[in-house]
């Protein structure tokens, strides 16, 4: 099956250092396109974008600022910003009882969901006028309920939220924002212990390979506000919500074929 060429494209990467990051700016350059990688791991961020022959920018991902920063850097170093994809992630492993740690939820809702927003903030603001596409990862912990991990689940549901709500209101412009949802994948992300629970049920990591196929899927889809995801053995596709109960009005009748006349109206209204 070949593969998409993206040749004059320029892509920005946050935790490009390592595991889907490193990946997908791998895949990206071997078809033409331009990469730069952020991360907070100079080292191993610089090692990256010397192999795809890109630039490294460093970036801590929970700052505003260098997100706003390191895609100025990108636009006026390159004159454009095509992908953005926004991968930094971190796990906490507590939850919301005893073992409750103030500094570990902030950390991870910061770099998981704040950063997320920050990153998808700066690339709309590089790509407006001429399109573009964003990525962000999220994870199956966003489709679903994650009882080992709580606070990784709930701001991965928030990635997953914010995706399908931004998504379709910028389509206008010609951006379109997805989000990848894998499994457990073989990287640094998942802990050895982790590792060792799973292969004793005899549950199979996901190769990083094929969550870049999956984020190559994305952005090539046409598609908006869609969260793909990735498990061993499937092909990956857009996960399809059901749609919420509808209103009904006074008489009981259901209001439902109005639900696409109200988001259009918000939407507009948002937009002036």
């Amino acid at each position: 099956m070949s593969q998409p060429r993206f040749d004059g494209k320029v892509a920005w990467i946050t935790g490009g250092a390592g595991g889907f990051g490193a990946g997908v700016a791998r895949r990206l350059a071997a078809h033409g396109a331009t990469v730069v990688v952020s991360d907070i791991d100079s080292d191993n961020g610089e090692l990256v974008a010397k192999e795809t022959g890109g630039e490294f920018v460093p970036c801590d991902v929970t700052s505003y600022d260098d997100n706003l920063a390191a895609v100025q850097h990108v636009v006026d170093g390159h004159g454009r910003l095509d992908i953005a994809f926004l991968n930094a992630g971190v796990t906490t492993g507590v939850g919301v009882g005893d073992d409750f740690d103030l500094a570990l939820y902030r950390k991870a809702m910061s770099v998981n969901l704040d950063g997320v927003v920050f990153g998808m903030h700066a690339a709309i603001k590089a790509m407006s006028g001429r399109g573009g596409q964003i990525v962000a990862t999220a994870s199956l912990a966003g489709l679903t309920g994650t009882p080992f991990d709580p606070i990784y689940g709930t701001n991965k549901h928030g990635v997953v939220g914010l995706v399908r709500s931004a998504g379709p209101a910028h389509t206008g412009d010609g951006i379109f924002i997805n989000a990848i949802c894998p499994g457990f994948a073989d990287t640094n992300i998942v802990s050895p212990q982790a590792r060792a629970a799973l292969s004793s049920i005899g549950v199979p990591l996901l190769d990083v390979e094929d969550v870049v196929d999956a984020f190559i899927s994305a952005v090539t889809s046409g598609e908006a506000g869609q969260c793909w995801y990735i498990q061993p053995g499937r092909p990956h596709e857009a996960f399809r919500f059901r749609n919420v109960p509808g209103p009904r009005d006074d008489s009981g009748g259901s209001v439902s074929d109005r639900a696409g006349d109200v988001q259009s109206t918000l939407t507009e209204r948002r937009a002036h």
